[in-house]
């Protein structure tokens, strides 16, 4: 039998050495508790809503603690094998491929586990002695438990005010873990992100930031989601492309925001409002 490895990093230490800092900029002490427990061999969960920067946060505090980070996107269908590993033929040989997990746990690296509760439950029990003091991953297939390399770190994050009730972390699991709250930052700091990441001049982002706390502020059922950061600096990107900035909010930030007629007409009149423009019907 042979065993190999068989997901890259999403970056690797040597690279990490020469890259440039992923641009993130923190709103509270999020990056000292991060590295405090990260030092002590404590698991992280980050908490808040979609598209408010906890994936490039990650990112950020594997760049400054040096670490190469693997990233696994959680779906309803990701299985036990997908994380662990599995057995594969190869030609007239039977060969093991370690999951994203696995290939973490050896190498030292941190594991980011992304929207984690999309996940299974029966998946994510095989976090617990790796989130735990036992800093363990059982392989059953294999017949071992690998010790956690020196450097390893488990994270997960989730959206509370998303999932319904039957898509949340066991209790079991979240006694295991450091919590982080996220939430959207100050409209000084929004402002800032959507400058430097969008392109565009500080007086668009001040009014895309508008637009987007006056589309925070609604309540109605008809939105999937809040305007989140990361549809503001796509509408950014957008008018820095040339188009229109009532085009650029419709299409990045009302149309995935929602499918009701009523409430999208709604999201234009608000474009109006704050923009100055009126969105294309």
């Amino acid at each position: 039998m042979t065993i190999e490895s068989g997901f890259a990093h999403t970056n690797g230490a040597a690279a990490q050495a020469t890259a440039s800092r992923p641009y993130y900029t923190p709103v509270g002490n999020e990056e000292t508790v991060f590295k405090a427990a990260y030092r002590q061999g404590l698991s992280i969960v980050l908490k808040g809503p979609t598209g408010c920067g906890k994936t490039r946060f990650v990112e950020a505090m594997a760049h400054d603690l040096g670490r190469p980070l693997i990233t696994v996107a959680c779906h309803d269908d990701l299985t036990t094998a997908d994380l662990v590993g599995r057995y594969l033929l190869r030609g007239d040989e039977t060969v093991w491929v370690d999951g994203p997990l696995t290939r973490a746990v050896r190498d030292g690296a941190i594991c980011y586990l992304d929207e984690v509760v999309e996940a299974r439950q029966d998946t994510t029990v095989v976090l617990h002695p790796l989130a735990d003091y036992r800093r363990q991953l059982p392989i059953e297939r294999l017949g071992v438990t690998l010790d956690a390399a020196p450097g390893f770190g488990l994270v997960m994050s989730y959206n509370p005010g998303y999932q319904s009730v039957l898509k949340d972390l066991k209790d079991s699991t979240r006694q295991r873990m450091v919590a982080i709250e996220f939430g959207f930052p100050a409209p000084e700091v929004e402002e800032a992100i959507i400058a430097h990441e969008a392109g565009v001049d500080a007086g668009t982002a001040a009014e895309l930031v508008r637009f987007g706390q006056a589309i925070r502020r609604l309540e109605t059922g008809g939105l999937r989601e809040v305007a989140s950061t990361r549809v503001l600096i796509a509408a950014g990107r957008l008018i820095a492309e040339g188009l229109p900035v009532a085009v650029a909010a419709e299409v990045a930030v009302a149309g995935p925001l929602t499918d009701d007629v009523a409430v999208g007409r709604g999201l234009r009149e608000l474009i109006e409002v704050y923009l100055g423009e009126s969105a294309p019907e």
